[in-house]
């Protein structure tokens, strides 16, 4: 059997910077171990595995390299992108994915893909887990969770760049991960990402989080359009907007390979 992948490099403009993700558009499922197996040989953030139905929206599935991820916005990027390249005649693009239903994208001028995300906007919790505490190397003003992630906040930039963490405290929050948080100084906000319990250390970009991010900094800076930056060592760009119930993160693709799998 031989598969057909892409690589895309997500949230970027520049090929090397944002988030890496890889592509692969089946006919049908895969055995689970087989795809887990698969995002593990790629050893990306994400691999994603799409499969069209007969409507002609695309089942979604993301593998890190640890696990079966139910939801990430880089890969739904990348494979909106990989989709539009194959049909330029397409517009629009809807994914399905269990846990977090419809997810739809819209091309925009200059290459721009509009993601369509639930809003998940975090709440302020009573009890600040000993592992976050533990796992930061500054101690956060605030903290919130949300489905995904707890969210640490701080007041500025240069703490969330400053910040070492320590990868085995943050690893007992499982299976919720961190995102650290600040206003940004040429963007709306900035933040990085720790995901020791299901994908690794850092993720570059974090599409997915930011429909927390998003809500959670219109509210506090009285916007419903937002610039951010994701300060990880590859960095990445996203415009996020607020609408309702729903949380809009926009994006560039800047493809790396594409290439053939062997089973």
């Amino acid at each position: 059997m031989k598969l057909t992948v892409n690589f895309v490099d997500a949230f970027t403009s520049e090929r090397f910077k944002g988030n890496a993700a890889a592509v692969i558009v089946l006919e049908h499922w895969l055995p689970d171990a087989l795809m887990q197996s698969i995002a593990i040989e790629n050893n990306l953030s994400e691999t994603a595995f799409l499969v069209q139905d007969q409507d002609g929206k695309f089942l979604i599935r993301w593998f890190s390299p640890i696990k079966e991820i139910d939801f990430c916005g880089h890969a739904t990027l990348a494979s909106a992108f990989v989709l539009f390249q194959r049909d330029q005649k397409r517009s629009q693009i809807t994914f399905l994915a269990s846990a977090v239903g419809t997810i739809t994208v819209l091309l925009k001028d200059g290459g721009w893909m509009e993601m369509c995300f639930p809003n998940q906007e975090p709440e302020a919790i009573a009890n600040v887990p000993a592992g976050l505490l533990e796992g930061l190397s500054i101690t956060p003003k605030e903290v919130l969770r949300n489905r995904q992630a707890y969210f640490a906040l701080y007041d500025t930039e240069q703490q969330v760049r400053s910040i070492v963490p320590e990868l085995s405290a943050l690893r007992t929050l499982a299976p919720y991960d961190v995102v650290i948080t600040a206003p940004g100084q040429t963007h709306d906000f900035v933040s990085r990402y720790f995901w020791p319990a299901n994908g690794g250390q850092e993720d570059p970009v974090t599409g997915s989080i930011h429909s927390g991010l998003a809500p959670f900094w219109a509210q506090r800076l009285n916007k419903t359009e937002l610039i951010a930056m994701q300060v990880s060592a590859r960095t990445g760009l996203l415009h996020c907007r607020i609408e309702a119930q729903s949380v809009f993160i926009s994006g560039t693709c800047v493809q790396y390979l594409e290439g053939v799998i062997n089973l």
